[in-house]
């Protein structure tokens, strides 16, 4: 089934696109960067450099760690953060929705090519 896959080129910050939004969901559910990074096959300094990267691009913290102790370390997102993903899955439906026709229609033809 053809889908469609968004980034948003936000001027004149940088971009936010399925990966960074990804990495901040799995962050949500598993309560840390670096087990969010394992999720996604990359290192804990990669995750931890996208996170500050989106961090740059709003001028806030998208995500909230905190330092390990007896309860370990741990990260969740803040309200910017839950917003963020929030709005893009929103876009990223509303797309799908519009495009619907017109990503069928070039899916048949890629079907009738390959016969």
């Amino acid at each position: 089934m053809p889908s469609i896959s968004i980034r948003i080129d936000l001027d004149p910050k940088g971009r936010i696109g399925p990966g960074k939004i990804e990495l901040l969901e799995k962050i949500a559910s598993l309560g840390s960067i670096s087990a969010a990074g394992r999720a996604m096959s990359m290192s804990y300094r990669r995750a931890w450099e996208l996170v500050e990267e989106t961090n740059t691009i709003f001028g806030s913290p998208v995500a909230s760690a905190q330092v390990g102790g007896r309860q370990g370390g741990g990260a969740t997102l803040t309200p910017l953060g839950v917003e963020l993903v929030t709005r893009f899955r929103a876009i990223e439906r509303a797309l799908s929705e519009v495009a619907r026709e017109h990503v069928a229609a070039l899916q048949a033809e890629v079907t009738v090519s390959q016969r």
